[in-house]
């Protein structure tokens, strides 16, 4: 750190390093860029950012300062003592002109009227004169990209900047501690909290409890391979899948109504852009008094309901991931649009697609499907209902009303699956019987079996996966974007 004196500079105790066990000088609340205001011109404030560029000469420092999505220009020009304020040194502009990029700094300054030309100041109609500035944190290393490259839109022809650096996806990501920085980064998991906010908001409106279940089971929760066994003391346990069984004894418990939101853990040795090892589920389960459909509606409606709210709610956050991801925008009905498993099935082969009534649908027919619908009903959110019972878990409840059918259902955004739901299964014989029959032998699930011998109403939930939600309704095309810190295959670290 750079010592500095009043005998070396008349202003040096207006700027310098704040050591580690001390607390910056500056006096008065912090103000967010974000909440300067025109009629704020010409009072004081003091400021915490990054810095996000800076540009010195002799006599002037220009400073971009960052915080999240918000940017602001800060000046600092050397000049006497009198009546302009406070004397700046060309020590004092020389000193901050170096001060790294990304470092941490606390500016005290006045608000000023200004018209900034530039596109990435957010605040273009003010700037700060800096009197006093100090470095909180200072920037010791290199970025391993620039933050302008990292912001530029991802398909170059969507950009002016068509022959300016981009910085891949992976570069990205094995730096992600950089890459959050950027504006698109931290829209993109702002909404990502805000999809949370919401779905707890609707479901605590309508009387649901929020449960938290184990992550650590002693057998598969969805009865098949793509499971991670860890040691557990002198035996075996998972990594569950989901909290489906826990869910459901929760039915039987008399709660009625739950939720949770907690990671989930799949061993799907998957490179796709949608599936990850580890990712946020966002589950319900809801007794049902006469139809399965009163859980289907009520979690349709509650995507609907989202979906308006999040532009309401975060509109600065979608203009920024607009202009970095441009995309078709994303669309949707004004009542949860359901349609039978073999209406898709229908429509399908109405574009010319060779699919049998039972088979299930592969990617590639989703998002065909996906497309149909779209073109004929309007939206990009819709819910297939029956899917056939071959193709489902051995706890979902077969459809007596279409022999083969089950009461099952899946949720789309474009043509993807976000969540995979159904009426469960409540009694344990019939529960013991398909699990036999989908090869789960009965006594891995014995605690899971025993809970419905005491009686449980009828009931039925789903899963879904949130961050395949924030993917699809921004057309972001890979699911790690979506994800803080990523886990695949291949991706252990950071």
């Amino acid at each position: 750190m750079e010592q500095l004196s009043l005998q070396d500079d008349p202003s040096a105790a207006l700027y310098g390093d704040v050591p580690l066990d001390q607390s910056t000088p500056l006096e008065g609340a912090f103000i967010n860029i974000r909440d300067l205001q025109d009629g704020m011109v010409g009072q004081k404030c003091v400021i915490r950012a990054r810095v996000h560029n800076v540009r010195a000469t002799a006599k002037n420092v220009f400073l971009v300062l960052r915080q999240r999505y918000d940017f602001l220009q800060a000046v600092m020009f050397a000049r006497p003592a009198g009546d302009a304020g406070t004397e700046i040194s060309k020590q004092m502009v020389k000193w901050c002109g170096q001060v790294p990029r990304e470092s941490v700094i606390d500016i005290e300054g006045i608000i000023q009227s200004a018209v900034i030309k530039s596109d990435l100041i957010t605040k273009k109609t003010m700037e700060v004169s800096v009197e006093r500035l100090y470095v909180v944190s200072r920037a010791q290393q290199i970025l391993p990209f620039s933050l302008d490259d990292a912001a530029r839109p991802e398909d170059a022809s969507q950009s002016d900047d068509i022959n300016l650096p981009r910085v891949n996806l992976d570069t990205r990501l094995n730096h992600r501690w950089v890459d959050l920085r950027t504006a698109c980064s931290q829209a993109i998991f702002t909404i990502q909290a805000g999809v949370c906010k919401l779905f707890r908001e609707f479901l605590d409106s309508r009387q649901f409890t929020e449960i938290h279940t184990p992550k650590i089971i002693s057998a598969a929760s969805e009865g098949g391979a793509n499971v991670f066994k860890i040691g557990y003391f002198k035996g075996e346990a998972f990594l569950a899948q989901s909290p489906q069984f826990y869910k459901q004894m929760a039915m039987c418990a008399d709660f009625d109504r739950v939720y949770e939101i907690a990671p989930v853990f799949r061993a799907e040795n998957s490179f796709t852009h949608r599936h990850m090892t580890e990712f946020v589920g966002l589950d319900v389960e809801m007794a049902v008094q006469k139809d399965y459909h009163e859980v289907v509606r009520l979690l349709g409606e509650l995507f609907l309901w989202m979906f308006t709210e999040l532009p309401k709610r975060y509109p600065d956050e979608h203009r920024v991931i607009r202009e970095y991801y441009p995309a078709v925008p994303f669309v949707f009905s004004d009542e949860p649009l359901i349609l039978p498993f073999w209406r898709g099935i229908e429509m399908l082969r109405g574009a010319g697609v060779e699919i049998g009534d039972m088979d299930d649908l592969s990617t590639e027919q989703e998002r065909r499907l996906g497309k149909l619908v779209r073109e004929e009903y309007g939206t990009d959110f819709y819910i297939l209902d029956k899917y056939p019972a071959a193709v489902r878990p051995f706890y979902t409840m077969p459809d007596p009303d279409h022999p083969g059918y089950s009461r099952s259902y899946d949720f789309f955004i474009r043509g993807e699956e976000i969540m995979s739901g159904a009426q469960r299964i409540h009694d344990p014989r019939v529960l013991e019987d398909r699990a036999r029959a989908l090869g789960v032998a009965p006594d891995t699930i014995a605690s899971y079996i025993d809970a419905f011998r005491v009686g449980c109403p009828p009931h039925a939930g789903g899963g879904v996966g949130l961050e395949r939600v924030v993917m699809l309704m921004f057309d972001l095309k890979n699911i790690r974007k979506t994800s803080m810190f990523p886990r695949d295959p291949s991706r252990l670290t950071p």
